[in-house]
């Protein structure tokens, strides 16, 4: 999966969206009521974060529930814009998108954490010799050229006693990260581990070195990357067909830790040119890291958001602090697994 440059588009459609904005096991329903629609928007194309809906899915669980789930990509624009728009019920997002949308207003809220912690690295090739964040220092990142991107990479690189104003900085949008790390076109970039970091070192066996961003959490913060988002108009005008979408989904995300096998299939049926072994490989590590527990699978805390949301307050990235507890909500996750 790519890693978009979440922050410095969601500063970028604020204005659009706002003027868009102002126009356990799943319950059962009686089966003579017709179901409830409800539309799901990715952040990306198919990949294994979304294991939990596509298994959801094909199992028939949304159904059993008396939904009628569609899930669609997001195209050209953000899954959090076709969110704040109405044209989505949930949305695949990132807590740094989410925390700018609510500084500027923007009804949106995360009801679920896809996964429990943020599985980030930022990955070089082993002779670039980049073994600990200090080591940035005289190289070259590679990335989005988002704020957020630079506030990470030089908070790092001071935190370990290097000198952040000898990291430079490249901007190459959407690319093979592999062609330009190979090309030394770049030293280092961002990823994430279970796609991208599996892709390069198992599956391309590039000899690579990665920072992971779990274990700099004196430094950076951990955050939600990815979760699941609803509206303030969807939660107070239909809680109950959310209830029951998240108590689905969460069967889904349950059934991917206990059996990582669950998800290539359905993936591999809505996206079939992705790679078997990536997918099977990848559904394998994302099943114990995106919870703790089956039953803990969503789960948020209040202290994840309010440290995230002071880290982009600090670096200038948000201009106004945001109500945290309105910011994500547990309530429509099933309170038993």
């Amino acid at each position: 999966m790519k890693r978009l440059p979440v922050l410095a588009a969601t500063l970028a459609i604020v204005a659009s969206l706002t003027v868009a904005c102002s126009s356990g096991s799943s319950p059962r329903v009686s089966p003579a009521a017709p179901p409830d629609k409800v539309t799901v928007v990715l952040d990306w194309t198919p990949n294994t974060n979304h294991s939990g809906l596509y298994i959801a899915q094909a199992q028939g669980w949304y159904r059993q529930a008396g939904l009628d789930v569609r899930i669609i990509q997001p195209g050209d624009v953000s899954s959090l814009q076709l969110l704040a728009a109405g044209k989505a019920d949930v949305a695949v997002s990132v807590q740094e998108e989410v925390v700018p949308a609510r500084a500027q207003g923007l009804p949106v809220v995360s009801i679920a954490a896809i996964a429990q912690h943020n599985t980030s690295s930022l990955v070089s090739l082993a002779d670039r010799n980049i073994r600990r964040p200090r080591d940035l220092a005289g190289h070259t990142y590679g990335g989005y050229g988002g704020p957020l991107e630079k506030a990470l990479v030089r908070t790092l690189t001071a935190c370990d006693g290097g000198n952040p104003d000898k990291v430079r900085f490249t901007q190459v949008g959407d690319a093979d990260y592999r062609a330009g790390l190979t090309r030394h076109q770049y030293d280092v970039v961002w990823i994430f581990d279970g796609w991208d970091g599996i892709r390069l070192g198992t599956v391309d066996k590039l000899p690579i070195t990665s920072l992971r961003f779990a274990d700099h959490t004196d430094c950076i913060p951990d955050w939600y990357t990815p979760l699941l988002a609803s509206s303030e108009k969807m939660i107070a005008s239909r809680p109950d067909v959310l209830k029951r979408f998240m108590a689905a989904t969460t069967r889904g995300y349950q059934q991917a830790m206990r059996d990582p096998n669950a998800a290539v299939a359905p993936l591999m049926a809505a996206s079939p040119e992705l790679n078997r072994t990536l997918v099977t490989r990848s559904a394998a590590y994302l099943s114990t890291r995106y919870a703790a527990t089956p039953a803990a699978w969503g789960r948020q805390d209040a202290a994840v958001w309010q440290r995230f949301a002071t880290f982009l307050r600090k670096a200038g990235l948000v201009k106004t602090d945001i109500d945290v507890k309105a910011a994500y909500t547990n309530r429509f996750l099933p309170t038993t697994s």
